[in-house]
C-alpha cells in the first residue's frame, strides 16, 4: 500500500485513516519561537503527498493554523483535510461569542468554510456549552462550518448534545492499548448513532515502541506529551505491567513483522467505532511515514487478540470516563494537576444572601424562581437542599424532549453546579429523590444517577409522577458539607 486508505465521516468529508496531529507544533514553539509557517507548510505538503493529507489542530495548538492556512493556499494535485479544534473558557456563550470564535479560525486557516470544527468544554457544569454548539449548528446552516465535532466527551454528555438535536459527526478521545475507555459505552453509543470516534494518543506519546522494551522507568521527563502519558502508565499498574504489554505488542509485531507502532495502531484501528488514529507530526523532525503505512498491511487475528486481552486483564482500567482527565481528578493531562484551573472556572449561578436567615441560597435565572418563590439551592450552616430540578436550559426550554436519560445526565450537572456555587461538592450528597414521568423508564435515568453517584451512594427514591410540558424527569437532592467540601 502506498497510501493510507480513507474513509468518510460526514457527507462529502472524507479523511485519511491516519491523521497528522500538530499539537507538537505548541511543544516546538513554547521557547517563545514561532516557526516559519512557509517552511513547516512545505513538510506539511510532504506529508500530503504521501496521502497523510488530513490534519489535526487547535487554537491553542501555537500557529498550526496559521501553517496550515499556507498549505491550503497552494495549488496542490488534491486539496487537503483540515480539522481544527475551539475550546474557550467558559461563560455565556452567545451568538456574538460563537461567531467570533468560529470567525477566528476561518481567519487563522484562510478558509471560508471549516472542513470539521471540534468544539472542546472544561466542565458540564457551565451549561452554556449547549448554547455553543446550538450556535455552532446555526453557522453549519450557513456553510461556515462542514461538519461539527467535540472532543473529549463521554458516551452521556455526547448522547445529550446528539438528543438535543445536535448534528455531531466525530468525537475526538485518547484511546490506546494503555487506555481503553472508548471501547465500552461510547463507542456503542457511536454505532448506534453514526458518530465516528478521532482517536488520539494511540502510541501514548512514544510509548509503545521499541524504543522503551525492557528499559528502565524513565524518573524525569520534559517531554509535555510523554508526560501525560506516563500518567496514564502508572494509572494503568506501572511500569512492570506496561512491559508486559510491551512484549506482548512487540511478539505480535515479530509475527507479522512490523514494529510495535504499528500493532498499537492497527489494534486501535480495528474498532468499529474508530475512524482515523491521529498521529503527531514533529515538523521536520522524526518523520514516519513509511513506517506509518505498514499499519495497513497486515490485521491481527484471533490468536493477536487473546495475547492482548491477557495482558489487559492484569491491568488496572484507566478510572473514570472519557475526557474526565480534563475535567476532574484523576488530573493526567500535559501539565500535571488542573485543579488550579478548575477551581478557576466561574460559577454558572448567582449565590445570593437569605435575607430571614442566616444562610444563602443560588439562583439560575430561571424566571420560574420569583414567580413561583423559591430558589435553586438554599444552605444554612452545613446543610444544603437543592430544589426539585428539571432539564430546563436558558429562559425556558427544554432539553432533549422525550429523552430521559439526556434530561438526568443534564439535570445532574445543574444540580452539581447549583452545590458548587453553595459551596458544597456533588460527593456532599447524602440523599435524593427521583420523579418519573413513566415508571417504565427507570433504567435510563437510573444508569444518569448511577454514574454520578456510583462511589458516592447516597439514600434515593425514585416515584412515578404526572410532570409538567415535555419534561421526563425532576430530581432533587440534599447534601451535608464535608470538612473537605466547600
Amino acid at each position: 500500500m502506498t497510501k493510507p486508505p480513507r474513509i468518510q465521516i460526514a457527507n462529502g468529508l472524507e479523511i485519511s485513516r491516519l491523521v497528522c496531529g500538530l499539537w507538537q507544533v505548541a511543544d516546538m514553539e513554547k521557547g517563545g519561537t514561532t516557526l516559519d509557517p512557509d517552511l513547516a507548510a512545505n513538510h506539511l505538503e510532504a506529508y500530503a503527498a504521501d496521502g497523510f493529507d488530513s490534519f489535526d489542530m487547535a487554537d491553542h495548538y501555537g500557529s498550526a493554523e496559521i501553517i496550515t492556512g499556507r498549505l491550503l493556499k497552494r495549488p496542490l494535485a488534491g486539496r487537503p483535510t483540515a480539522f481544527t479544534k475551539w475550546c474557550p473558557e467558559p461563560g455565556p456563550m452567545t451568538r456574538e461569542v460563537v461567531r467570533r470564535g468560529v470567525q477566528e479560525r476561518l481567519d487563522r486557516l484562510g478558509v471560508s468554510t471549516v472542513d470539521l470544527l471540534q468544539f472542546h468544554w472544561w466542565s458540564f457544569e457551565h451549561p452554556a456549552w449547549l448554547d455553543a454548539l446550538h450556535e455552532m449548528k446555526a453557522l453549519k446552516d450557513e456553510g461556515l462550518i462542514r461538519a461539527i465535532g467535540v472532543t473529549n466527551f463521554d458516551a452521556a454528555h455526547l448522547a445529550l448534545a446528539i438528543a438535543d438535536g445536535i448534528p455531531i459527526a466525530t468525537n475526538q478521545v485518547s484511546f490506546s492499548l494503555v487506555d481503553r475507555r472508548a471501547a465500552g459505552d461510547l463507542s456503542a453509543l457511536c454505532k448506534a448513532k453514526g458518530v465516528k470516534l478521532l482517536a488520539y494518543g494511540t502510541l501514548c506519546g512514544g510509548f509503545l515502541s521499541e524504543k522503551w522494551l525492557g528499559q528502565p522507568e524513565p524518573k524525569h521527563i520534559a517531554d509535555w506529551s510523554k508526560s501525560k502519558y506516563k500518567r496514564f502508565i502508572d494509572a494503568g499498574g506501572g511500569w512492570s505491567r506496561f512491559q508486559a504489554l510491551l512484549s506482548a505488542a512487540h511478539e505480535i509485531a515479530r509475527k507479522h513483522g512490523v514494529s510495535i507502532s504499528n500493532v498499537a495502531t492497527r489494534w486501535v484501528l480495528s474498532h468499529e467505532s474508530i475512524a482515523a488514529a491521529i498521529i503527531g507530526a514533529r515538523l521536520g523532525e522524526n518523520e514516519h511515514r513509511a513506517d506509518n503505512l505498514k499499519t495497513f498491511g497486515f490485521t491481527l487475528d484471533a490468536e493477536d487478540h487473546a495475547r492482548l486481552d491477557a495482558v489487559f486483564a492484569t491491568l488496572t482500567p484507566i478510572p473514570g470516563d472519557c475526557g474526565d482527565e480534563y475535567r476532574k481528578p484523576p488530573f493526567l493531562t500535559a501539565s500535571g494537576d488542573l485543579s488550579h484551573h478548575l477551581s478557576s472556572i466561574p460559577s454558572a449561578y448567582e449565590t445570593l444572601a437569605l435575607s430571614h436567615r442566616n444562610g444563602h441560597r443560588v439562583s439560575t435565572g430561571s424566571v420560574w424562581e420569583p414567580i413561583a418563590g423559591y430558589s435553586r439551592a438554599v444552605r444554612v450552616k452545613d446543610m444544603v437542599f437543592v430544589s426539585g430540578t428539571t432539564a430546563t436550559h436558558g429562559g425556558n426550554r427544554c432539553v432533549a424532549p422525550g429523552d430521559p436519560g439526556a434530561q438526568a445526565t443534564y439535570i445532574l450537572d445543574k444540580i452539581a453546579a447549583s452545590l458548587t456555587a453553595a459551596g458544597s461538592r456533588i460527593e456532599d450528597v447524602v440523599r435524593t429523590r427521583i420523579y418519573l414521568r413513566d415508571a417504565a423508564q427507570w433504567e435510563p435515568v437510573s444508569r444518569a444517577h448511577g454514574r454520578v453517584f456510583g462511589r458516592i451512594l447516597p439514600a434515593n427514591t425514585l416515584v412515578e409522577a404526572k410532570l409538567v410540558g415535555d419534561y421526563a424527569v425532576e430530581i432533587e437532592a440534599d447534601a451535608i458539607v464535608s470538612s473537605s467540601g466547600g
